[in-house]
């Protein structure tokens, strides 16, 4: 692999070991206009203690496909901040919600409309766990690790594997996984998936919409050490054609009440609701899904809405723990490894704890 696109680690660490004179690096990140993760730094003062010691900003919208030419300033407005594993000490990452200069949330701003569900259900206490599937490939475009002009074994081994020959890629996976840590991501997990240098981390549980507030910070976090590797990330929920998995971003889904004793009953009322609505789900689901949900290779069709227990070829999926108890969470095995989370998660309080007047998570899905 060309060392051209490979982070100079021992060069860089002698800069990154000099004084900041009582300064901080904020690096601010956002989502783009392409469902993508775009960042610039700035210089404060002082160390920040909340997002509101942290200033609104702006950027070049007509750069990222959110705005026009002729009117291309997008505002920054702070929502989280997190401890910066690059730079450390005081340096922080900011994740921020994009706004037009008129005062509306920009087009691909969907966490706003989220989080006046989550505000109107506050009660329900709905938690989220996300399995983020992703796959590696190398700059040249390759699937990572596989046989340059040929294909691995069969899939079988790989699945959790351990040794040379079932794993690829490793050390970049460690070291997303210590940088979420380090940054405050209630990473729960990772674990190598069915189709070889194919990974999946897990974020949760967590409250409301918070869940898609760290699952973006942590896929920015992968982004970035993948850099320091010269490997690139793929969130495609069908990377490969052929006999070989796609990548999901299975959501783990549950309120209070599911939580308790009896919650089977709320689970089952919640699956009934979601059959009811399988198309309004699937459009906000994640672009390409049509080619990973076929029936196929752990997945349910796309067509036809589906629950069960145990059930890995189901829409929905029940835990054989929680039938046995009798209380706890379902899986949504739908949502594409593409996915907005804030859509997602948006949708499901939507669907299971009811609509609010001026929110509609589909037509904000394909808000301009």
């Amino acid at each position: 692999m060309s060392s051209s696109v490979i982070s100079n680690g021992a060069n860089l660490a002698k800069y990154m070991e000099l004084p900041q004179n009582g300064k901080v690096i904020a690096e601010y990140i956002w989502i783009d206009g392409t469902n993508g993760i775009r960042s610039k730094g700035r210089t404060l003062d002082k160390k920040p203690t909340s997002v509101d010691d942290l200033p609104e900003w702006n950027f070049d919208g007509s750069s990222t496909e959110q705005a026009p030419g002729h009117d291309s300033d997008v505002y920054l407005r702070p929502v989280a901040m997190y401890n910066d594993p690059f730079r450390r000490g005081d340096n922080v990452i900011v994740l921020a919600e994009c706004w037009n200069n008129d005062g509306t949330p920009n087009k691909k701003n969907h966490r706003y409309a989220a989080s006046k569900l989550f505000e109107a259900h506050a009660e329900a206490e709905m938690w989220f766990g996300i399995e983020q599937e992703y796959t590696l490939f190398d700059e040249f475009g390759h699937v990572y690790g596989w046989p340059k002009g040929g294909f691995p074994g069969p899939q079988g081994p790989y699945y959790c594997g351990v040794g040379t020959g079932k794993v690829y890629a490793r050390d970049v996976v460690e070291s997303h996984y210590r940088a979420c840590l380090y940054a405050g991501i209630n990473i729960s997990g990772i674990n190598a998936e069915v189709m070889p240098s194919q990974w999946e981390f897990q974020v949760g549980p967590n409250l409301g919409i918070s869940m898609g507030d760290q699952l973006w910070v942590a896929r920015y976090l992968l982004e970035r050490v993948a850099e320091d590797f010269g490997v690139k990330v793929s969130f495609h929920p069908k990377p490969l054609q052929g006999d070989w998995n796609g990548a999901g971003c299975h959501t783990n889904v549950s309120t209070k009440n599911m939580r308790a004793e009896g919650g089977m009953k709320y689970i089952e009322e919640a699956i009934e609701k979601l059959s009811l609505r399988h198309k309004e789900h699937i459009s906000v689901y994640g672009e390409d899904n049509e080619k990973r949900l076929t029936g196929r290779h752990e997945t349910a069709s796309i067509a036809q809405f589906s629950s069960g227990v145990a059930n890995r070829g189901a829409s929905i999926r029940i835990p054989r723990s929680v039938n046995k108890d009798g209380y706890g969470y379902y899986e949504d095995r739908r949502p594409a490894s593409n996915i907005d989370p804030y859509l997602v998660t948006g949708i499901m309080v939507e669907t299971v704890c009811g609509s609010i007047p001026g929110v509609d998570m589909v037509a904000e899905a394909s808000r301009e």
